[in-house]
């Protein structure tokens, strides 16, 4: 549904719109229910001449079926909602899948560094290839990521992969995606790091495996 406005270029951004899809299905269900009662009840009990009110108490028994089975049909409504967030959450947050790759994010103010390993495929070695608000990624490859920052909390934001996750200074946060959509994509500060925050966007390109090969040869033949 969100798909409509901002595409899907990851399987978390899918994860996170059936969620999202769902919880709006479920709202909107329960408004239209209400709205719909709320107008029949004005104008079936509206006031009329030689027609005088009633005070209903609500002890009777017909008259609790008003309120207990509306309350049940929620609670189970909120189950719902409940078990398909733990799902996704489990998804998107807690199933580590086995990575193909691994790169690091490095939040500065007000810059974001990528770091991939180098032809010998270990970080923190003199081969790593380094760019600057440049994220370039392999579509169908599955991604490990650490995250963290040079100097305050900034807020690592992907919008086509539904990602957001907070860049703490001295401390690492591990995550991973997987692109599934080629194209350039926005990346971006969510998180308000100073003056500087509006100035901090970068730019994620999801190419093919030749691409990506090609593009990956030229920065390594450069020296990172």
């Amino acid at each position: 549904m969100l798909s409509w406005l901002v595409p899907q270029a990851s399987t978390s951004a899918r994860d996170i719109d059936w969620l999202f899809a769902l919880i709006l299905v479920t709202v909107g269900f329960w408004f239209v229910v209400a709205q719909a009662a709320l107008f029949t009840f004005i104008f079936r009990f509206r006031r009329r001449p030689g027609v005088a009110a009633s005070y209903i108490s609500g002890e009777r028994k017909e008259e609790k079926r008003w309120i207990s089975r509306p309350h049940a049909l929620v609670i189970v409504c909120d189950v719902v909602l409940i078990v398909g967030a733990l799902l996704t959450w489990k998804a998107v947050k807690q199933d580590l899948p086995p990575a193909d790759e691994r790169i690091r994010i490095v939040a500065q103010q007000w810059a974001w560094v990528f770091v991939h390993p180098g032809p010998d495929g270990k970080l923190d070695t003199e081969d790593d290839v380094r760019t600057v608000n440049d994220l370039r990624l392999k579509i169908d490859t599955t991604y490990h990521f650490e995250l963290t920052s040079r100097d305050v909390v900034h807020s690592f934001s992907v919008p086509a992969f539904r990602l957001k996750q907070d860049a703490v200074p001295g401390r690492i946060v591990t995550g991973w995606f997987r692109p599934t959509r080629l194209g350039t994509y926005d990346i971006q500060c969510a998180e308000i790091c100073g003056i500087g925050h509006a100035l901090m966007p970068a730019r994620l390109t999801i190419e093919t495996p030749a691409e990506h090969a090609a593009w990956y040869a030229s920065r390594s033949a450069q020296g990172g």
